[in-house]
């Protein structure tokens, strides 16, 4: 938690901020806590400031690198000017939270995110998202107030579109977040989705693999089955559950997880997936939203894991495949 000091020195009176390191500033490097902490203070200037000996850990000189302890006396000796804080409460605090949760526990929350609701705020949304949501619930719970956090806010570890439904996590502190966000960048959080496709696929099962490059200008997701300027290669894995009528239920596997990737990748084949307005541009009467739901989460730890080292093997589900099916009428 912050605090403003007066110091005398032979220039006059000055204010020191005093940061004192909590539980969820430990580990972080001393430059990334103040970026996140201070968000109108300029890279250039805190690393100026590091090497003057204007910010001190403790009472002492520190390096840019250096990890927090918890307990750690930070000083500042700056402007306020440049050490303004973002007010978190008051994007959440007159909200009822309005959520489905599939798992809680003290350091974890699994919700199962509707379709039309968005994750984080946008320049078109900013009161009505999943993250205030979830944290609107925990600070009435009393297990959240960003008055006793320097830097730290509960979290989402994976984001899901705007019109995708299902699991999305979120860390309640930060050695959680830590831990999720590498166990989902070495693949050991098992991603499911079912969809909808248009068409009959030849081969069942199997994993497709292509090259991708997000189009920032129009928000899309370009595919190729060749390497191309910008892009990374995909693998997604899907295996066919069900066909009726044309239409294939099929369940999908994230092996990589780009933006649009479920979409894109079977729209690059031919077969969009149904409703998909972006990607399909045949219009299917009673679908508002393309039908894709991750469905199934499962946490497969093969490294160390930690505090949360409980949860693995642990599978968390929004529904099962026929529940889920159903509400497309399949």
């Amino acid at each position: 938690m912050a605090q403003n000091t007066e110091f005398i020195n032979k220039r006059g009176k000055i204010f020191i901020k005093k940061i004192i390191a909590n539980k969820n500033d430990a580990n972080q490097r001393l430059d990334k806590f103040l970026a996140k902490t201070f968000g109108n203070l300029p890279p250039s200037m805190l690393y100026k400031f590091i090497r003057a000996k204007k910010i001190k850990v403790n009472g002492k000189r520190c390096a840019i690198g250096y990890k927090l302890n918890e307990g750690d006396i930070i000083d500042l000796y700056i402007k306020d000017e440049f050490l303004v804080t973002e007010n978190h409460i008051l994007s959440f605090k007159d909200i009822i939270p309005k959520l489905k949760i599939l798992y809680e526990d003290g350091n974890i929350l699994l919700c199962d995110k509707k379709p039309g609701v968005i994750v984080h705020p946008d320049k078109n949304e900013e009161i009505n998202t999943l993250i205030n949501h979830i944290t609107a619930y925990l600070y009435k719970k009393g297990e959240y107030n960003p008055e006793f956090e320097n830097s730290f806010a509960p979290a989402l570890c994976n984001r899901i579109d705007r019109n995708t439904g299902g699991i999305v996590i979120c860390a309640k502190n930060s050695e959680t977040l830590r831990i999720i966000n590498e166990k989902i960048k070495n693949n050991e959080i098992e991603k499911k989705y079912l969809c909808l496709i248009n068409g009959i696929l030849d081969k069942k099962s199997g994993i497709m693999t292509a090259y991708h490059r997000k189009n920032q200008d129009l928000n899309i997701a370009e595919i190729n089955k060749n390497k191309f300027p910008g892009s990374k290669i995909i693998k997604t894995g899907y295996e066919v559950l069900g066909e009726k009528n044309n239409i294939s239920l099929v369940e999908v596997e994230l092996i990589t997880g780009r933006t649009h990737q479920i979409r894109a990748h079977f729209a690059y084949i031919g077969r969009p997936l149904v409703g998909d307005g972006k990607y399909n541009k045949n219009k299917t009467p009673g679908f508002f939203h393309q039908a894709l739901y991750a469905y199934k989460i499962k946490f497969n730890f093969t490294g160390e894991s930690g505090v949360l080292d409980y949860l693995n093997g642990k599978i968390i589900t929004a529904g099962s495949v026929g529940e889920i099916a159903s509400r497309w009428k399949f």
